[in-house]
Order: C-alpha cells, then sequence, then structure tokens
C-alpha cells in the first residue's frame, strides 16, 4: 500500500514537473542578418511610429480633400421670452402728447427656428494648391519612412555582424583554453618525472586562468551586445535570439569598389527632392492668396411663434429661403502676404542649399567608403596571414618544449603573440563588415 501512494506521488510531481516546464518555455528566434531585419521592419518602434506618420498624413489629406466639398450645417433654436421684448413708439400715434413715446410689447413669448445651411467654395488658391499637393506630401511621409527603416537595417547590420565576429573571438579563446590545459596537463607530467619546476606549473596555470577570464569576458559582452539587438528589433528580452549567419571573406569582398554613384539612389536625397517639391508648392500657395476667393451659399429654415409651448400642433410654421454667392476681394492685408511668400522663397532657398551640401557629402562618402573598405580588406588578409604564422610558432614552440629543447619564456611569448594576432584579425574582421555597410549605403545598395 505504501509503494502504491508513492507511485501515485512520483506520477504527481512528473506532471507537475511537465506542466511547469510549459508555462516557463520561452521562444527562440533564430535569425539570419535578413531575418533579423525584416523583423526590425515590423516591431521597431522607429519603424512602427513612421507607418503611423503615414497614417496621419492620409487623414491630413482628407482634411485638406474636405474643404473642397459642400458644407452642410443645421441648426435648431429655442426661445422661451421670461420676458416679451419692449419697444417704444412716439405716443402721438395713437393720439398722445408728441414727443413721450408708449411702452408696447411685441412677439410671442415662445419662438422656434429649425434650419439648414449649405456652402460650396467655388475658388480657392490656397486650397486648389493644397489639393494638388496632397501626392507629394503622401510620398514626402512615405520617403522619411524609408529613411528610418534604412538607419535601422544599418545599426541591426552592424551589432549582428559584432555578435557574429564576437562568436568566433569566443571560439578562439576556448582553443587557446583548450591548449592550455594540455600544455597545464603536460607540464605536470614533466613536473612529476623532475623535468620542470613547480613555477612552471604555476606559471601555465596563471595563463589558464587568465583565458578563462577572457573567455567570461568576451561571453558577458555577448550577452549584453545580444539583448542591445533584442531592444534595437524590438524583441521581449525573455525571448531567446541565436545568430544563423556567419561571416566569410568573400561576403565581405562582394559587391565593393565603384567610383561612381547615382545621387537618385540615396534615401535622403530623394526626401530633400521632394522637400523642394513641397516648397514650390507653398510659394504658390501664398501667392494665389493675393486672388479673391468665391463660394456659394444657400439657406432654409422654418420659423414658429407661440403665445403657448404648442409647436407639435397644427399651427403655422413660416419658411425663409434664399441663395447667394460670395465674392471676398483681399484688398490690404499690412504686407502679410509678402512676408509669407519671401519666407517661402527662403525655405526653398535652404532647401537647394541642403541639397548641393548633401550631394557633396555623398561624394565624400564615397571616396572614404572606399578608402576605408579597400584598406579593411588588406588588413583582414594581412592580419588573417599573421594569426596563421603566431599559430605555427605557438605550435613549434610547443613541440620544442615538449621535446626538452625549449623553454615555459617560449611558449608564454609565443602564446601572448597568437592573442595579439588573434585579436588584432577578428578586431580587423569587424572593422571590414563595418566598412561593407557603410560602403553599400553610400552607394544607395544596402
Amino acid at each position: 500500500m505504501q509503494r502504491n501512494n508513492s507511485r501515485k506521488a512520483g506520477l504527481i510531481v512528473a506532471c507537475l514537473l511537465v506542466a511547469s516546464s510549459g508555462l516557463f518555455a520561452q521562444t527562440t528566434n533564430s535569425f539570419s542578418v535578413k531575418q533579423a531585419v525584416d523583423y526590425a521592419m515590423q516591431h521597431a518602434v522607429q519603424v512602427r511610429n513612421a507607418l503611423v506618420d503615414i497614417k496621419i498624413q492620409r487623414q491630413t489629406n482628407r482634411e485638406v480633400t474636405s474643404a473642397a466639398f459642400p458644407q452642410i450645417n443645421g441648426s435648431f433654436t429655442l426661445n422661451d421670452y421670461l420676458d416679451i421684448p419692449t419697444s417704444l413708439i412716439p405716443a402721438e400715434f395713437t393720439g398722445g402728447t408728441p414727443g413721450t413715446y408708449i411702452p408696447l410689447q411685441f412677439g410671442t413669448k415662445y419662438n422656434a427656428t429649425g434650419g439648414i445651411d449649405i456652402s460650396q467654395l467655388l475658388f480657392d488658391g490656397q486650397v486648389f494648391v493644397g489639393l494638388q499637393a496632397r501626392s507629394a506630401v503622401l510620398k514626402f511621409a512615405e520617403k522619411q519612412a524609408e529613411v528610418t527603416k534604412e538607419q535601422i537595417k544599418v545599426n541591426v547590420y552592424k551589432i549582428y555582424y559584432q555578435l557574429v565576429v564576437g562568436q568566433k573571438q569566443l571560439s578562439a579563446v576556448d582553443a587557446n583554453i583548450e591548449r592550455f590545459e594540455k600544455l597545464l596537463n603536460d607540464t605536470k607530467e614533466i613536473y612529476k618525472n623532475g623535468f620542470a619546476e613547480k613555477l612552471d606549473v604555476d606559471k601555465v596555470s596563471v595563463q589558464l586562468n587568465n583565458l578563462k577570464t577572457e573567455k567570461t569576458k568576451i561571453e558577458n559582452q555577448l550577452q549584453a551586445g545580444n539583448a542591445g539587438l533584442k531592444f534595437l528589433l524590438n524583441m521581449p528580452q525573455k525571448e531567446t535570439l541565436a545568430l544563423t549567419d556567419s561571416l566569410t571573406e568573400d561576403e565581405l569582398k562582394a559587391q565593393v569598389l565603384t567610383d561612381s554613384i547615382r545621387y537618385e539612389d540615396r534615401q535622403e536625397y530623394q526626401l530633400l527632392q521632394l522637400g523642394k517639391k513641397l516648397g514650390e508648392y507653398n510659394i504658390r500657395r501664398y501667392k494665389l492668396s493675393y486672388l479673391p476667393t468665391v463660394a456659394a451659399f444657400g439657406s432654409y429654415s422654418k420659423n414658429a411663434q407661440r403665445g403657448k409651448f404648442d409647436f407639435f400642433n397644427d399651427g403655422p410654421w413660416f419658411s425663409t429661403s434664399l441663395i447667394g454667392l460670395k465674392v471676398s476681394v483681399p484688398i490690404f492685408d499690412g504686407f502679410a502676404k509678402r512676408a509669407r511668400v519671401s519666407k517661402a522663397r527662403f525655405e526653398l532657398e535652404k532647401t537647394n542649399n541642403n541639397i548641393e551640401q548633401l550631394k557633396a557629402a555623398i561624394d565624400n562618402e564615397l571616396v572614404q567608403a572606399n578608402i576605408n573598405i579597400t584598406s579593411a580588406l588588406v588588413t583582414v588578409d594581412n592580419q588573417k596571414q599573421n594569426m596563421k604564422l603566431a599559430e605555427q610558432v605557438y605550435n613549434t614552440t610547443k613541440l620544442k618544449y615538449e621535446q626538452g629543447l625549449g623553454s615555459n619564456q617560449e611558449i608564454y611569448t609565443a602564446q601572448t603573440e597568437l592573442k595579439v594576432a588573434q585579436s588584432n584579425y577578428y578586431g580587423a574582421l569587424y572593422d571590414a563588415i563595418v566598412a561593407k555597410i557603410d560602403f553599400l549605403k553610400a552607394t544607395g545598395k544596402l
């Protein structure tokens, strides 16, 4: 009986463990750099806000369009005169003394008026220019979103590949730890056989501990970088992000080196061109404000007057209706319109200046990007050769030590040189990928 109870208790515990594991399961996202960019385009707050700005602009366009549609308003007024208005009439009208007046109350206690007013704008230069500019304004908001997306893409690429390079560096440190663990075991054996000193064993142990400390630092940096990438993607920190892309030198050397560029390929240039177009619309809008505006209007109303509150009975309702045309001619506004036109022209001048400056900046970026990517690729090749040579030197020095032909100091020196060569190589590798990303952005091909 006791055994059965224990079995039942064990089964319950097992079920609870399975259930709890499902509750605490984490979502794992295994992303290539392209998948990371796609995720950012859907979830990054800056991108989402840029897309909301497009929606806002669409509603603003509808607001502008509404000015060209008929404007219809209804109204209803109900008056209850607690004191009916009093008017004075000359007393002589009723045979009284000239120069005196008789107070009389005219009207009824209750008055009701219901009506409808309609107006239609026939001509307003500013409104018509606003209607023409709707498409350009919407494109401007969309292009701003594209610029935001591109910047997010650049940042995702850089952080992603920084983590990829960090993983490679961590693998190199693991290989160094494995080498020194073997060296430590070999040194201990040599010490046991009386061919080494305790000091030699301690020196190797110190080097091994330093490598393990370095590994811990790199792991912490990778964790912080991973958290930073998730923040950029707007991915919950509780989810797991695994990077699936690797980084090869062939990828670094692909699609690089060009001396020509089309300014139109750059998102920032396209944005400024749209801004220039909007500036031209603005000038035209203020110029047309000198012209008269024309609007048609109409009104229809019903009015009833009652001594008692019986508007819903069969009493009479009197109709009033009218139609009209209103022409507003601007005559003098204290030179406000001229100031607006001049201001718009100055704004357009600034935009043109910004376009010229951007062209010069793009030219400079292209020159700098070509220099940086060329130098970075050469540095990667050189540092890779240095790393291979340093590894060969280390292996040869270790072999000499194991054969009794070398000293511990030579091994420490070779290991130090190998670590420096590895660090230089991975630093050059990351510099190269940053140079490649900046180059693609400069040429508008990212």
